[in-house]
């Protein structure tokens, strides 16, 4: 479980790729403070289990799904990444529940300034739209950011020169791709409603008009 508040931009240092499953080693002196084997590390916004360590660098397996699904399969040697170690039970909660399961992959439609922030609109998976609210929380490269616009394909986010500059969002332009997680609770909710009124003991499926006939 992660935040999606970033610690550090990482370098990858190297890829050893087999097929498609790759061996990334990246270098992050800040949160290998603590590092155990087993640990699990975001890399923007992927949840990935540590291998090995040295004081400098650690090293990840991506396996072919990984590598497939999120836009891990664009980075190359000496690309930033962004870092966040899982999240620590006594610590402050600062973004919103990540679980670093990345939901799909979006494509950067635009990149405007506006005085001291920068909007992204950023198009998505037409099945991922449901689970986006004005305002709401969503991942982007494993960074916490706020819902500020919405079309039927694409979201906008707003980003504050702190966030430019201390995550790898700053880097990506128009046409780029990123890692795109929804919110998670809106998902569990969604599953939920769905085992109800679509069991088989449920003479009813859930439909706009059942929702109305039910108060919502």
């Amino acid at each position: 479980m992660f935040t999606g508040i970033i610690e550090e931009k990482g370098k990858v240092l190297s890829m050893q790729q087999t097929g498609e499953a790759i061996v990334l080693s990246v270098e992050a002196p800040t949160i290998l403070k603590d590092v155990k084997l087993g640990d699990s590390i975001s890399v923007n916004g992927v949840c990935l289990t540590v291998t090995s360590y040295t004081a400098e660098y650690f090293t990840v397996d991506l396996m072919p799904e990984t590598v497939r699904g999120t836009s891990l399969r664009n980075i190359k040697e000496g690309s930033q990444v962004n870092l966040e170690r899982a999240m620590a039970a006594g610590g402050r909660f600062g973004g919103h529940f990540v679980s670093g399961h990345v939901d799909g992959v979006g494509k950067i439609r635009s990149k405007e300034s506006d005085h001291n922030a920068v909007y992204y609109t950023i198009e998505i998976p037409l099945e991922l739209r449901k689970y986006f609210t004005m305002k709401g929380s969503v991942s982007v490269d494993g960074t916490s950011l706020t819902v500020f616009g919405l079309t039927d394909n694409s979201f906008t986010i707003s980003i504050i020169p702190h966030t430019l500059e201390e995550t790898v969002i700053g880097q990506k332009e128009a046409g780029d791709i990123v890692n795109v997680e929804c919110d998670m609770l809106a998902k569990y909710v969604e599953e939920l409603l769905l085992q109800r009124f679509q069991s088989e003991n449920s003479p009813e499926t859930m439909s706009e008009e059942f929702l109305k006939n039910h108060g919502f």
